[in-house]
């Protein structure tokens, strides 16, 4: 169960169903980020594709020496293209791949444009996915709910995504979902459906354990996006931002101009790849003894390496070290940021007190200590109202609440009024009364386990206690002890066996701490295989945003963004 090597495989297919010649590769928004997200431009150069256009770009030159492999959604508007570019056709044959299943009708309408005849062959592939890693993949679609029901254009995308994820793995799961979720059911009984009117489709070898969709509901735990986090992937995509594997560093100081976006791929980058999962001071370690290694070669100038600082130091000493290791200057300059942004922020402190928020049950400690960081003069305003809304939704009801005090100390802090009414939104989103799941357990014996880090300066120790609840449910889950009550299976039928192959799908978006449970699951676990989806990847300020749009608080969402959770 690999979604990255199902994509890739597709992609490859296509390519050789073209046979030999120069191609040009038509995609559209959607399909070139499916497309980016595993394949380098270098690697499909290599396969004879050399040109890359977008099936709506309106000034493509004619270039009848080159064959079109045409790699798109089966939405109306893409129909539409393709009908007026087979009308006037730019290249001389077309090989037509749709990433999800298309109706007769518009085939039958595609057939009567091609009156020249350019259309070599029409083919579903089921990639209609963004593959992130192995086991995790995402729709990067935001705001998908309106109160506790579906965005109609929503539910039919994380319909059309689901199903394809389904097709891709070649699997024909039994369905459970959240019963305390509305959206769950109705995403179970909208992928049923697919698979009835689509059976031939979905007709696989049977297996001794059928494979299992679990569909849940982010709103069950709205603690977890809201924790910093201290492994590679998730500390880059909450601190930086991950989007498509690309990371903006144009912001940050003095920033070299080579360095202003990259690219961060496992499936191309050995030591991110062999780094994904390590936290922050393991990667400094890491960082370190690549660079020892380097330095060794070079007898004159021997240095100590001790800080993160003294590494970017060395990198930019020795332009033909940067030459020869693009990917360590890009790390290096990654791993300086992510460690400014930790000194900056003082995210160590911020984060130990998440983690006793999260994970203890000393009302009197945790109040104390929310009260001494936010007076704190360096504490963000994100992680301000982050800390406020562990509060809320931790003590939620406890007869001492100082949330209203919590809440004017935000005031007086000079937090924008936009950010202290998601406080309310957060509780509004994933309280109790939500919340079908013991999220919160009412003990204090949790004993805090430091992690140490050792060995690069500037790094100390981090909580690392905190386990998202999808590590519960899933533990359960393969131990056979869900609860039908609380996660029932669609349609009359049961699971008797210890589930094999399992598809978790998280409505309102996956975290890469989720990622990294189901990764040390897959590990640990012999003979289960997990896969995790979600409508999209989140960080704190994404997830805020989802949460935005799905209370009621819809008119107060950042300048720009308009109402773009309507947009397919």
């Amino acid at each position: 169960m690999n979604v990255t090597l199902a994509v890739k495989q597709y992609i490859s297919k296509m390519i050789e169903n073209s046979g030999p010649g120069m191609k040009v590769l038509l995609m559209d928004r959607e399909t070139t980020s499916i497309v980016s997200v595993v394949y380098t431009q270098s690697e499909i150069l290599q396969k004879e594709v050399y040109l890359f256009e977008r099936i709506d770009s309106q000034n493509r030159d004619s270039m009848k020496h080159l064959k079109a492999i045409c790699f798109l959604r089966p939405t109306k508007e893409n129909v539409e293209h393709l009908i007026q570019e087979l009308r006037r056709p730019k290249y001389s044959v077309y090989f037509i791949y749709f990433s999800n299943v298309i109706s007769k009708s518009e085939i039958k309408a595609l057939a009567e444009a091609d009156e020249q005849e350019v259309v070599a062959e029409v083919q579903e592939f089921y990639g209609d996915f963004i593959a992130v890693n192995p086991h995790l993949f995402s729709l990067n679609l935001q705001g998908v709910s309106r109160g506790r029901s579906w965005e109609p254009s929503m539910l039919s995308r994380c319909t059309q995504g689901l199903t394809s994820v389904l097709l891709a793995l070649k699997k024909c799961p039994m369905i459970r979902y959240q019963l305390s979720s509305d959206m769950s059911k109705r995403l179970a009984e909208s992928v049923k459906q697919i698979i009835t009117k689509e059976y031939e489709l979905f007709d696989f070898r049977k297996t001794e354990v059928p494979p299992l969709l679990l569909i849940l509901d982010r709103s069950d735990d709205a603690i977890t996006p809201l924790l910093n986090q201290w492994t590679y992937q998730a500390m880059v995509h909450e601190l930086l931002g991950l989007n498509n594997n690309r990371i903006d560093l144009s912001r940050v100081p003095g920033i070299n101009k080579d360095l202003r976006e990259v690219v961060l791929s496992a499936e191309n980058d050995e030591f991110y790849a062999n780094n994904l999962y390590l936290n922050f001071g393991e990667i400094g370690t890491n960082i370190k003894n690549l660079m020892e290694d380097f330095q060794k070669k070079r007898p004159k100038g021997q240095q100590k390496l001790e800080s993160i600082t003294d590494m970017k130091a060395f990198v930019d000493n020795y332009p033909q070290f940067k030459k020869m290791s693009g990917t360590v200057s890009k790390h290096v300059t990654v791993v300086g940021e992510l460690s400014r942004l930790v000194s900056e922020r003082q995210l160590m402190e911020v984060s130990e007190v998440e983690q006793e928020l999260a994970c203890q049950n000393d009302h009197s400690s945790a109040q104390q200590s929310v009260r001494r960081l936010l007076q704190n003069p360096r504490l963000s305003e994100l992680d301000a109202v982050r800390l406020v809304m562990l509060y809320a939704l931790r003590y939620e009801r406890h007869s001492s609440s100082i949330l209203p005090s919590l809440m004017d100390e935000l005031s007086r802090k000079g937090v924008s009024e936009r950010h202290r009414r998601m406080v309310q939104s957060v509780v509004e989103y994933g309280g109790k009364r939500v919340r079908g799941s013991d999220l919160i357990t009412p003990t204090d014996a949790v004993a805090i386990t430091k992690q140490f880090f050792k060995g690069l300066k500037g790094v100390e120790n981090v909580y690392t206690q905190h386990q998202p609840l999808l590590h519960d449910t899933l533990d359960q889950l393969i131990k056979g002890r869900l609860k039908d009550s609380q996660f029932p299976y669609l349609g009359p039928s049961s699971l008797r066996d210890r589930p094999q192959d399992i598809i978790v799908f998280m409505i309102g978006g996956a975290m890469y701490e989720e990622a990294l449970t189901v990764y040390n699951l897959n590990r640990s676990t012999p003979g289960v295989r997990i896969v995790l989806g979600g409508s999209s990847i989140h960080n704190t300020k994404s997830f805020l945003e989802e949460v935005m749009s799905a209370t009621s608080h819809s008119s107060d969402r950042p300048q720009g963004s308009g109402r773009h959770f309507n947009r397919r």
